[in-house]
C-alpha cells in the first residue's frame, strides 16, 4: 500500500466503474482504508500534496483523471483544458498512488448531459464563483457525488486554493449523510506567491509576471486589516492596484470563513478572496487569517 512503497510503483490504471467497485472491495475486506484525490489531470505539485496527505498506513489512495464537462460553461476552456496523461501517471507513480481512476465521459455520463440527474447545494454555490459561473458548482457537485459512490472512500482530500467548492463538497457530504471525511490542504505556491494552478500554463511570459500582484494584493488587504486600518473591510485599494495592472476583475472580497457570509460585527475568521483574469486566464486565489 501507498505509504509502505519504498520506490516508485505503477498504480492500478482503471477506466471502468465496474473495475474500481470490485479493487475497492477486495481492499475494504483486507481492512485497508480508502482515500481519494479527485482531480482534472494536469497535475502540478499542488496535487501532489494533495496525493502526500492522502498517504498513510493502512491506507490505499486512488486518483481520479477526469476534465468534468458538467462544470465547463458554453464559453469556458472544456476543450483546451490540458490534458497530460502520461505525465500525470509518471507522477502518480512516484508518489506511489495505488490506483487511478482515468474514465471516458460516457463512462461518467452514459446518457446526455442535459438529461442526468444533478446535485445542487443551495446558497453557497449562487454567491461568488457561483454568479459568474452559473452552474458550475452544479457540475461539481454531481461529479464528485458520482465519483463518491463509484470509488466509497473513507477520506477525500481537496486543496483551500479552490476554498468555495471545499465549502460545497463539505456542505453536500453533511447534508446527504456521506460517511466520509472531508480533508483540505493548504494552498501551494510558487516562488513569488502565485497559487499553483493547472491554468497558469497559459500564461504567457508578461502575464505570469504581473500573476504574482494577486497574492500581493490579498496579503496587503490581510495586513490592513489585521493592523485595524481597514475596519470596514473595504478592498477598493487591492481592486484598484489589480485593475491598474492589467486583470479584468470579477471579485475581491471579505467574507466568513465558515459560509462566505459577510462578516458582521464580533466575527474573528475571516477570508479574502479574489478572482480575476488575465487576458483569456482566470485566476482564484484566497487568504484566510482570524482577528484577534
Amino acid at each position: 500500500m501507498s505509504s509502505a512503497n519504498a520506490s516508485a510503483t505503477t498504480p492500478l490504471l482503471l477506466r471502468t466503474i465496474d473495475e474500481v467497485r470490485q479493487q475497492v472491495k477486495q481492499w475494504k475486506q483486507a481492512g485497508e482504508r480508502i482515500a481519494f484525490v479527485p482531480t482534472m489531470g494536469n497535475l502540478h505539485a499542488g496535487h501532489l500534496s494533495l496525493i502526500n496527505a492522502a498517504s498513510k498506513p493502512n491506507t490505499r489512495v486512488v486518483v481520479s483523471i477526469f476534465v468534468n464537462p458538467m462544470q465547463f460553461g458554453e464559453n469556458e476552456d472544456f476543450d483546451k483544458y490540458p490534458r497530460t496523461f502520461d505525465e500525470d501517471m509518471i507522477a502518480l507513480a512516484e508518489n506511489n498512488v495505488d490506483m487511478a481512476f482515468v474514465p471516458v465521459v460516457t463512462e461518467i455520463y452514459p446518457a446526455s448531459i442535459d438529461s442526468m440527474t444533478r446535485v445542487a447545494v443551495p446558497q453557497l454555490s449562487e454567491i461568488l464563483e457561483g454568479e459568474c459561473r452559473p452552474g458550475f458548482f452544479t457540475g461539481v457537485a454531481t461529479v464528485v457525488n458520482k465519483l463518491f459512490n463509484i470509488v466509497q472512500p473513507d477520506v477525500a482530500i481537496f486543496g483551500e486554493k479552490d476554498y468555495q467548492q471545499l465549502l460545497v463538497i463539505q456542505q453536500m457530504v453533511c447534508d446527504l449523510t456521506m460517511p466520509i471525511e472531508i480533508q483540505s490542504v493548504a494552498i501551494m505556491r510558487e516562488a513569488d506567491g502565485l497559487a499553483m494552478s493547472s491554468r497558469n500554463g497559459y500564461l504567457g511570459k508578461e502575464e505570469r509576471e504581473l500573476a504574482a500582484a494577486i497574492h500581493r494584493c490579498l496579503k496587503q488587504v490581510v495586513e490592513d486589516i489585521m493592523a485595524g486600518e481597514n475596519s470596514t473591510y473595504e478592498v477598493g485599494h487591492a481592486y484598484k492596484e489589480l485593475v491598474e495592472q492589467g486583470f479584468v476583475m470579477d471579485y475581491i472580497v471579505v467574507r466568513r470563513q465558515r459560509d462566505l457570509a459577510v462578516p458582521e460585527p464580533g466575527d474573528k475568521s475571516l477570508i479574502v478572496l479574489v478572482a480575476a483574469s488575465l487576458g483569456s486566464v482566470r485566476l482564484i486565489d484566497n487568504i484566510a487569517f482570524t482577528l484577534q
